[in-house]
């Protein structure tokens, strides 16, 4: 329904803007008037982004919008075009003032083009003319212009009234309000291959488009763990979007069959329930990734999301061409979350194959990178030195891939933590959320190292945004967020979420830290006999976990400062702790 063209010069430009209406009000001269076909026109002068034959940018935003506000027949410029061609073409125009234009942030000062050869100027000159002879009657054309007005007026309060009581009674009901931007929450796509073996790659689709929208600055996308949650259930759009707090759903399927793939896609308003777009794509696998460009951009196009030129550069960045080397990374994560020994291998033998296929791909050198850390925390590798040292490695090669790869940013800032470098751990962490202002994961472990550098203030704010992404959060998310308020003097709050946290049931050492701050946390309220019914459950659990092993694992934790620790100790001596 439209064209798009780019021009080396801005007076080509708008000359072959006034050849093509010409020649087309010719055309519509010798036709009645109900086979008239009639375009709108609009040009701007700016940077354009070109990849593959197609343009992006703020300069093609606005030309489209130029194009809106152009008459049938018309011509529509910017200031900047009109500024290049006023004096250079024998034509004339019309300043319309500054127009405030949809998916454009400051006002647009625009220009009718008033002496196009052809009808569609004589129309304009025309139209002003028969106005001028008008006026003597201007009493009743201003009655019927009112009643129109109003009429119009009308529709569109009673439709804004209805939007309204709808938008009050979500919020009414929503665990969050909504956020002051565009959100959404991508669910789980469905897989109609009926091919358990499929799934994996339907939820990589899901993933896929979640983590592009996730760069983005302009939008709040809830994270992975918790749209997922929902998979394979028959849900109420509008339910969904009040347990997660978003205005905007993202649902579709995936049948991938013989090096085709079709993907179906809609996005659904959950304060009115409403279907805003869906759409089908059936391409060629290969062009997997290509596809998933056009339709992040739909979903961006619809919600009219404001796009910074870095916003550009991230959506269309494509990690790998390789699909066979995106499934074998699919299949690396889930054996990574299983968090044992063997999976663990696993996921770093399958990184290793999707390397094999593509030797740049950032994220699978990412993915490897993590194995090894894991593996010096949860005490597998026969040298933990080497381990880091592997890690660090891994991420720095993946940062040499792709600089802006916010999985390699926080695996580096773990391993720099883990060797005592806090202040470069948080600097590391800090471009993993800048990279990705979206990912609850990075913000929640910046939070942490923040706990750890003295700062727990910013952590309360930094945990409490990775919650808000991240409406059903992992388990260690609950205990970042218990030290985040203990550290900060808030215990009443640090003991729901440690409690949080020891109901998931979590192992290791963390659990054991949990255990003793919860403790810590109500001895600091004074609530001594909380504290002591506390330790008969904490030794059952974990029957070594004495004072002197509770001193161990506090300095084995990389803080800054340890001065808390004598005070920290002595809480658990009254609640009664043993030496």
């Amino acid at each position: 329904d439209s064209i798009l063209a780019e021009f080396e010069s801005v007076v080509d430009a708008v000359a072959a803007a006034v050849e093509i209406q010409r020649d087309l009000a010719g055309r519509n001269e010798a036709l009645p008037e109900e086979r008239r076909m009639r375009f709108r026109i609009g040009i701007n002068l700016g940077d354009v982004l070109v990849r593959d034959g197609d343009l992006y940018g703020d300069g093609v935003n606005i030309a489209a919008r130029l194009e809106s506000l152009a008459d049938p027949g018309g011509i529509c410029i910017s200031r900047t075009v009109y500024e290049q061609v006023r004096t250079r073409l024998p034509l004339e125009f019309d300043a319309m003032g500054e127009q405030r234009v949809k998916n454009i942030s400051e006002p647009v000062h625009a220009y009718k083009v008033l002496s196009v050869p052809g009808a569609a100027a004589h129309r304009v000159l025309a139209a002003r003319r028969k106005m001028m002879r008008a006026w003597k009657i201007g009493a009743l054309a201003l009655g019927v212009v009112a009643l129109l007005a109003a009429m119009t007026l009308g529709g569109w309060y009673l439709k804004a009234r209805s939007e309204s009581a709808a938008l009050e009674a979500f919020n009414r009901e929503a665990v969050f309000p909504l956020p002051d931007k565009p959100s959404i929450a991508v669910l789980a796509f469905d897989n109609l291959s009926g091919d358990k073996e499929q799934e994996l790659f339907a939820d990589g689709i899901s993933e896929n488009i979640l983590t592009r929208l996730a760069s983005l600055t302009g939008m709040f996308v809830i994270a992975r763990n918790s749209s997922f949650t929902y998979k394979g259930k028959a849900v109420d759009v509008r339910q969904v979007g009040r347990e997660l707090g978003v205005r905007y759903l993202l649902e579709g399927s995936v049948l991938k069959s013989d090096g085709k793939i079709r993907v179906t896609a809609q996005l659904i308003d959950t304060v009115s329930g409403e279907h805003l777009w869906a759409e089908r794509y059936d391409r060629d696998l290969e062009n997997l990734f290509d596809l998933l460009d056009e339709l992040t951009l739909k979903v961006v196009t619809q919600l009219e999301v404001q796009l910074t030129m870095g916003d550009h550069a991230r959506l269309i960045a494509h990690e790998t061409d390789s699909v066979g080397a995106h499934e074998f990374l699919l299949k690396a994560r889930k054996a990574f979350f299983k968090f044992d020994r063997e999976s663990n291998l696993l996921c770093r033998e399958l990184a290793g194959k999707a390397l094999e296929l593509d030797p740049d791909f950032s994220w699978a050198m990412s993915q490897q990178g993590w194995t090894h850390v894991v593996e010096a925390l949860y005490g597998w590798s026969e040298d933990r030195a080497a381990s880091l040292r592997e890690a660090e490695a891994l991420a720095r090669r993946a940062l040499a891939a792709n600089p802006k790869n916010q999985f390699a940013h926080t695996l580096l800032s773990r391993v720099l933590v883990l060797r005592g470098n806090l202040d470069e751990a948080i600097q590391m962490g800090r471009r993993a959320v800048e990279l990705s202002p979206n990912d609850a994961y990075p913000i929640a472990l910046l939070s942490h190292l923040l706990v750890w550098a003295g700062h727990p203030e910013e952590a309360v704010v930094l945990i409490n945004k990775a919650l808000r992404l991240e409406p059903y959060p992992v388990a260690f998310m609950l205990y970042f967020a218990g030290d985040a308020y203990f550290f900060t003097g808030q215990y009443s709050e640090a003991i729901v979420w440690y409690r949080k946290h020891l109901e998931r049931g979590p192992k290791g050492s963390q659990a054991k830290l949990s255990w003793q701050f919860l403790i810590a946390a109500h001895v600091s309220l004074e609530q001594f006999e909380e504290a002591r019914a506390l330790v008969p459950r904490l030794m059952e659990e974990h029957p070594g976990l004495t004072l002197s092993e509770a001193e161990r694992l506090i300095r084995a934790q990389p803080f800054k400062d340890y001065t808390f620790l004598e005070d920290h100790l002595e809480k658990l001596r009254q609640a009664g702790l043993p030496q």
